[in-house]
């Protein structure tokens, strides 16, 4: 019997995010950088150098320590590797990092760097120190497809996924300038990374787990699964995937608790509707009550924050036996925004409601507002511009030309 595979159905968004994996843009200087490579791929990129397959071995797993445990980026640093090889990996090999645009700081600490790829794409990632962690804020796409209406980043379009090197890269150039070279444990700075940043990660799926595989091997960076947490808007197919072959904690971006409201803001629910997600999240591997299941929730005055919805998120939580904690996020605004914050005594409120059904709600305290970097509100500078601006730079440059 011949069966017919259905249409896909498209995506909400500007582009329909097809994941089909695209071969990336070779260097103009025809080197291959080996940041995002694994530990065969390093070896395979060896092999196709011209190295030997037996030296090879022995490179690769040199190479590896090097890159990603002590941090280097100049081949002649390299004590183990003989001297005389040194040329021969340079003229063919690089060790690269991100172009740093603009790096701000803000008032209370956060640090926001605005990075470009090889291929002129902006993109952004955020530094958030406190008291008992710093967590690393990643992203995963330059633009988002997703528009979800609260959120600066999903105005933008996508543009492309970015590579396991360019999500690695992000995590080495976090360590580069918080001098947390050798990789080690204890008492580093860089302690959690959150894929939050630029893009739907599991819309990226294959770049993000390789990336994170990377980031998570104990001869490297070394960081454990326990302390990377993915975010989703709730891709409810890759969800399953994501447990099983990444491992790390999952956080969702609810933001509502009727079909409506979500609707309205996070435009996947007409998709992937709010029980469907649910349910993902009860089968998520892993999920017990040491490693609950965060559950974003933006406070959007009079739209999702009433005493109604509180009761109604405990409800649901409940339905679905859910190992979950509540992060409540007073909105951060942009100019644009269709939305206001709730006020702190409705998010109290909120709060008070969601503790007293027994799940963990706490209110996060927006960092790095000053510089733009608050969740929800990164978008690349030149995303920022207004378009009458634009316009007036496209006539300046056709005047120029003459």
């Amino acid at each position: 019997m011949q069966t017919v595979s259905a249409a896909p159905m498209p995506i909400p968004g500007h582009i329909d995010p097809v994941p089909i994996p695209r071969a990336k843009s070779p260097r103009s200087d025809g080197k291959t950088d080996l940041i995002g490579l694994s530990k065969e791929g390093i070896r395979a990129a060896l092999l196709e150098g011209g190295m030997e397959l037996k030296q090879a071995k022995l490179r690769a797993k040199q190479l590896w320590h090097w890159i990603y445990n002590r941090g280097a980026t100049d081949f002649s640093h390299m004590t183990d590797i003989a001297k005389a090889q040194h040329p021969w990996l340079a003229e063919r090999f690089v060790i690269g990092r991100p172009d740093v645009v603009e790096a701000q700081v803000s008032n209370d600490g956060t640090r926001k760097w605005l990075l470009r790829s090889p291929d002129g794409q902006d993109y952004e990632m955020v530094f958030i120190p406190d008291a008992d962690r710093g967590t690393l804020c990643v992203s995963s796409q330059v633009g988002c497809t997703l528009n979800c209406r609260f959120c600066h980043t999903g105005t933008m379009r996508l543009v492309r996924n970015l590579t396991a090197g360019e999500i690695v890269g992000q995590v080495m150039l976090a360590r580069d300038s918080l001098g947390e070279w050798p990789s080690q444990p204890e008492g580093r700075m860089l302690t959690n990374i959150v894929m939050m940043g630029m893009g739907e990660p599991l819309y990226n799926f294959d770049e993000v787990k390789s990336g994170l595989q990377i980031v998570m091997d104990g001869d490297g960076l070394a960081l454990s699964k326990r302390r990377i947490t993915l975010s989703t808007s709730g891709v409810v197919p890759m969800m399953a995937r994501a447990g099983e072959e990444i491992g790390v904690n999952l956080a969702v971006s609810l933001h509502a608790v009727t079909k409506d409201v979500r609707d309205e803001i996070v435009p996947l629910n007409k998709k992937y509707g709010i029980e469907e997600l649910l349910q993902a999240c009860a089968d998520y591997p892993g999920a017990n009550n040491a490693r609950r299941i965060t559950f974003e929730y933006v406070m959007l005055k009079d739209k999702n924050d009433s005493d109604a919805d509180a009761h109604e998120l405990v409800r649901l939580l409940k339905k679905y036996k859910l190992p979950a904690k509540v992060n409540l996020i007073p909105f951060n605004p942009w100019p644009g925004a269709a939305y206001e914050c709730s006020t702190p005594e409705r998010i109290r409120s909120f709060s008070n409601i969601v503790f007293e059904g027994g799940i963990s709600a706490p209110v996060r305290t927006p960092r790095g507002r000053d510089i733009d970097a608050a969740c929800g509100q990164l978008k690349t500078a030149a995303e920022k511009k207004s378009r009458a601006q634009m316009d007036r730079e496209a006539e300046e440059k056709m005047a120029a030309l003459g």
